[in-house]
C-alpha cells in the first residue's frame, strides 16, 4: 500500500516541506523573497517604459 503524504506546501525560496498555511519557511527565504519581487517589479517597470517609448517613436514619428 502506499504511502499517505499529509496536506503540505513548499517553500518559495528553497522548496521546503512546510504547513498548508506558509508560503515561506523561515526569515531568511522571506529576505530572499522580498528581494526576488523587488527586482521582478523593476523589471516590469522597465519593460513598460520600453514599450511606452516605442510607442511614442511610432506616434510621433514626424517622417510618415
Amino acid at each position: 500500500m502506499a504511502n499517505v503524504v499529509p496536506p503540505h506546501n513548499h517553500c518559495l525560496v528553497c522548496m521546503k516541506s512546510i504547513p498548508v498555511n506558509e508560503k515561506l519557511c523561515s526569515e531568511e527565504c522571506k529576505q530572499k523573497y522580498q528581494s526576488m519581487m523587488k527586482k521582478k517589479r523593476l523589471i516590469v517597470y522597465f519593460m513598460y517604459g520600453v514599450l511606452a517609448a516605442m510607442v511614442a517613436v511610432v506616434v510621433l514619428n514626424p517622417f510618415k
